[in-house]
C-alpha cells in the first residue's frame, strides 16, 4: 500500500512538473552591441549575473534568451522568420519591414534613444564640404540601416546621385568591427555609423566628425505582431521595464557605463576604453517617447534613400500596450 502512495505521489509530482513546464513562456529577445542600445545590453549583462531586469518584472514562468545582431535588417529577417519576439533597432530597418509586411508586422512599443549617430572623415583635410564627397566610399553598418538610409538620404540632398552600387559617392555596407581597420587602412574615406563606433575612430582611427546625426531616432524596442497579440499583458509589463531602465540609466551613468563596457566585451570580445564609453554617451539621449517629428522625417529618409517605394502608412507602427 505505502508503495502505491509513493507512487501515485510521484506521479502527481511529476504532472505538475510538466504542467509548469509547458506553462513556462521563452521569450526570444534582440539587441545590437552598441552604446545606443545600452537598455538591451545592460539587460543582456544582468540576465548574465543571475539578476536579470525583465525576469524580475515578468516573473519565473518567463525565460529569456537574448540575441545579438549587427544591423538591423537582420534583426527584421529574424522577426519574420519567427525565431526572434522583441528586439532593440534603428527607425530605418523597424519602418521597411513594416512597409514591406503593408502594416502587418513590427510594432514599436517603446522608444529607447536617439542621437549617437555620426559621419566621421579622416583628419587629412581632403574632405572639408560636402562637394568634396564625389568620388569618395563612405562605410555604414549594413545594406538598409539607419545609418545607411541616413547617410543615402543625405548625400541625395546635397545633389548626389547614389544607386546601391555606386553613383556619384559609392556608399559600401560594412559590419562594425570593420569599418575601423578599412578606415584605418584607407580603403573608405567616411564613416557613417553609432557609437561606440563613432568614438572608436575619432580615438582609435584619427577621425574627424563632419556631421553629427542628432535628429534621429536611433534605436527603439519593437515587437512581432503576434506576439503582441498573443501577448499583449507581457508586453505591457516589457514596455514599462523598458521605461524603468531607461530611467535608471539615466540616473545612474556611471554604474550603468561600467555594466556596459563589461557586457560589451563579453559580446564582442574586445575591450573598450571606459573614457571611450564616456564620451560616447555624451552622444545620445537615452529616452523613452518616441518623437512624431521624427518619424515622419525618418519615413521620408526612407523614400529619398530608395528604400521605400509603394505605401508608407505608420498607423499601426506604434502601439502603447
Amino acid at each position: 500500500m505505502n508503495n502505491i502512495k509513493t507512487l501515485a505521489v510521484t506521479l502527481l509530482i511529476g504532472l505538475a512538473t510538466c504542467t509548469q513546464a509547458a506553462d513556462k513562456v521563452t521569450l526570444r529577445f534582440g539587441h545590437f552591441p552598441n552604446i545606443t542600445h545600452a537598455q538591451g545590453v545592460i539587460a543582456n549583462a544582468l540576465s548574465r549575473q543571475g539578476r536579470g531586469w525583465f525576469e524580475q518584472r515578468l516573473g519565473p514562468e518567463v525565460e529569456i534568451q537574448w540575441f545579438t545582431y549587427n544591423a538591423g535588417p537582420s534583426a527584421m529577417e529574424a522577426i519574420f522568420a519567427g525565431s526572434l519576439d522583441l528586439t532593440y533597432v534603428g527607425q530605418g530597418p523597424a519602418l521597411n519591414a513594416h512597409f514591406k509586411s503593408d502594416g502587418e508586422e513590427i510594432r514599436v512599443i517603446s522608444g529607447a534613444a536617439n542621437g549617437g549617430a555620426a559621419l566621421v572623415v579622416r583628419s587629412d583635410g581632403l574632405i572639408k564640404t560636402p562637394a568634396n564627397f564625389r568620388g569618395k566610399t563612405i562605410a555604414t553598418p549594413q545594406l538598409g540601416n539607419t545609418q545607411d538610409i541616413s547617410c543615402r538620404a543625405w548625400l541625395k540632398a546635397q545633389g548626389f546621385h547614389v544607386t546601391q552600387t555606386g553613383g556619384d559617392v559609392t556608399v559600401l555596407p560594412t559590419a562594425n568591427p570593420d569599418q575601423l581597420s578599412l578606415f584605418q587602412q584607407k580603403q573608405v574615406d567616411a564613416v557613417w555609423t553609432v557609437e561606440p563606433w563613432v568614438t572608436r575612430l575619432e580615438r582609435e582611427g584619427n577621425g574627424k566628425v563632419f556631421l553629427e546625426d542628432t535628429d534621429v531616432l536611433t534605436t527603439w524596442l519593437v515587437s512581432s505582431a503576434k506576439f503582441l497579440n498573443d501577448h499583449h499583458d507581457m508586453a505591457k509589463k516589457i514596455a514599462a521595464a523598458n521605461v524603468e531602465l531607461t530611467q535608471w540609466i539615466q540616473a545612474h551613468s556611471d554604474e550603468a557605463q561600467k555594466l556596459l563596457v563589461q557586457e560589451l566585451k563579453e559580446e564582442t570580445k574586445a575591450t573598450i576604453a571606459p573614457e571611450a564609453v564616456a564620451q560616447a554617451w555624451k552622444r545620445i539621449k537615452f529616452t523613452t517617447e518616441v518623437s512624431p517629428k521624427l518619424v515622419t522625417k525618418a519615413v521620408q529618409d526612407a523614400k529619398d534613400a530608395g528604400f521605400s517605394k509603394g505605401a508608407t502608412d505608420t498607423s499601426k507602427l506604434l502601439v502603447t500596450p
